[in-house]
């Protein structure tokens, strides 16, 4: 075992000039930072390894320091990335980079750079999907390019039984940096600690089938024939080398004691007592959570992207139907409620009943198994097109937006009207607007389609945009106004603030007033009141 075993210094000397390199983990989940670091200080010091090919699924680093992706925003220590997100407040210097033009810069979806990792590690040819045709990842308009410098486009348009296909073309992985908790002494790798798994063993097999080399990091070592089998994601034939890390934290940048062991809530592996979960503060997100909760059916599976309907099921708890609905997030959780509140992450969920992998998320999600999806949105056009992705020089990417949008038959967008310091109350049964945000989010032509009204339109999907003070829905000539909250007037508050000719439709109606007021929603009655019409 002793050869499995390395240093981190160790670990760095085995990433070589020019090579392509697989980095696992998202926000403080699974980030191999001991490794990383190794690597950077190693640059630093040598200039080497540099000119390397970064893939990076989903957003490796917290906002508590200047780690993960970060590591790498060295002059001359990348030539590329291939990634699905990007923080401005974590990745300052890499953003710089990519906008200054230093490296290419190319953006995928979560699901795409996961099915590429499989596609790699199976020795196919590539990736075909239909998640992002028509969108800012479509060759025909940006195919993810970040700036003028990228112009050798990771995805083509194929067209396979009649229909279009966007291919991601394999290529190989020379070094597979991932994380776990534990490693046996036989090079097994196991997740008991961890909330997640995401695409370990896709980027390990990736590596493997390449001819390229697997790096794990994790807490402790165990004794050979000791793990748990079923806890074994990543087996010992895909493994080269391991570091042990043993003040590696459950979550990185959480205020927790590495000694302390690990939250029980967050790995699965025991139920937190929600009696006392605070309600969601009576602001304009709990109005349009509520009024987006009116929507729901029980039995519904519900996936919830990151922002406001990360707080969805919270909601749901109030009304006492949690358990009447499967809600589930595009890292893996499957049930319970995304611990945004809890601990700051999206990634985990609390009371969480299934945690799976990557590979079969996405699969779930590109084959049309959910019913509904919550998103987010950061601008919105007349032709109801969304997009969360760029804002000037300010790159987000999309994650896996995309795949989430493709085949989902009801989309709900979640957002304020405007943003940046908006406060509103609701008084003697009107909602009144306190203070006015000072951006507008409604705009003519959104600068990236991450969501495309028309081709969701065409395939049949519903799209509702939920507002505090208005609802709006997706027709065959874009949005239209359908709701309007008690109290607004529609020439005074929405139309200022929305950059195109509202169409208002003839059926408008009043939204819901018990959406605003501090009085129970009776969700479970009007599941019983749907199910029986």
């Amino acid at each position: 075992m002793a050869r499995k075993c390395i240093t981190a210094a160790q670990a760095a000397e085995l990433v070589g000039q020019n090579d392509t390199v697989v980095i696992h983990g998202s926000g403080g989940v699974l980030v191999p930072d001991t490794i990383l670091k190794a690597v950077e200080a190693r640059y630093l010091e040598t200039q080497a390894p540099g000119n390397l090919k970064l893939v990076v699924p989903i957003i490796p680093g917290t906002r508590a320091e200047m780690n993960g992706m970060n590591r790498f925003a060295h002059k001359g220590m990348l030539r590329e990335i291939m990634g699905t997100c990007f923080d401005p407040i974590r990745h300052p210097e890499l953003i710089r980079m990519i906008n200054d033009g230093e490296i290419e810069g190319y953006e995928a979806s979560i699901g795409t750079i996961v099915h590429l990792c499989r596609a790699i590690g199976s020795n196919q040819p590539g990736h075909f999907t239909r998640a992002g045709l028509g969108s800012y990842l479509d060759p025909r308009d940006q195919g993810g390019r970040m700036n003028d410098r990228s112009d050798n486009l990771p995805v083509r348009v194929e067209e396979v039984a009649g229909q279009e296909y966007l291919f991601y073309p394999s290529f190989p992985i020379d070094v597979a940096i991932i994380r776990g908790s534990t490693a046996d002494e036989a090079g097994n790798i196991s997740f008991e600690d961890d909330p997640n798994t995401l695409g370990a063993v896709e980027y390990a097999l990736a590596a493997r089938a390449s001819g390229g080399k697997v790096i794990v990091q994790v807490k402790r070592l165990a004794r050979s024939g000791s793990l748990d089998p079923h806890k074994v994601r990543v087996p010992a034939a895909l493994v080269d080398h391991i570091v042990v890390e043993p003040f590696q934290q459950q979550i990185s940048g959480f205020k927790q004691d590495p000694l302390a062991g690990v939250d029980p809530f967050l790995n699965g592996q025991l139920r937190m007592p929600l009696d006392g979960l605070p309600p969601i503060p009576q602001t304009p997100m709990r109005m349009v959570l509520r009024r987006a909760a009116l929507e729901m059916k029980r039995g519904q599976s519900i996936n919830l992207g990151q922002g406001m309907p990360t707080n969805l099921p919270r909601v749901a708890l109030e009304e006492g139907v949690l358990d009447d609905l499967s809600f589930n997030n595009e890292h893996g959780a499957f049930g319970g409620l995304t611990a945004e509140g809890y601990v700051g992450n999206f990634l985990p969920a609390v009371n969480v009943e299934a945690i799976m992998d990557s590979s079969f998320t996405f699969n779930y999600y590109d084959g049309g198994c959910l019913d509904m999806t919550y998103l987010g949105f950061g601008e919105v056009d007349q032709y109801g097109n969304i997009n969360v992705n760029r804002f000037g020089k300010l790159w987000n990417g999309s994650g896996g937006f995309t795949n989430i949008v493709e085949k989902t038959p009801q989309v709900v967008f979640c957002g304020t009207l405007t943003a940046g310091g908006l406060q509103t109350e609701f008084v003697d049964g009107e909602l009144k607007i306190v203070v006015e945000g000072r951006n507008k989010r409604f705009v003519p032509k959104v600068s990236h389609i991450c969501f495309n009204g028309s081709r969701a339109h065409a395939k049949g999907q519903k799209a509702l945009y939920i507002t505090e003070r208005a609802v709006f829905e997706l027709g065959p000539n874009g949005i239209e106004l359908i709701e309007v909250a008690p109290g607004i007037d529609i020439e005074m508050q929405i139309k200022p603030f929305v950059d195109f000719d509202l169409q208002v439709s003839e059926h408008l109606k009043l939204m819901p007033m018990d959406v605003f007021k501090d009085v129970p929603l009776n969700l479970s009655h009007r599941f019983e009141k749907t199910e029986a019409a």
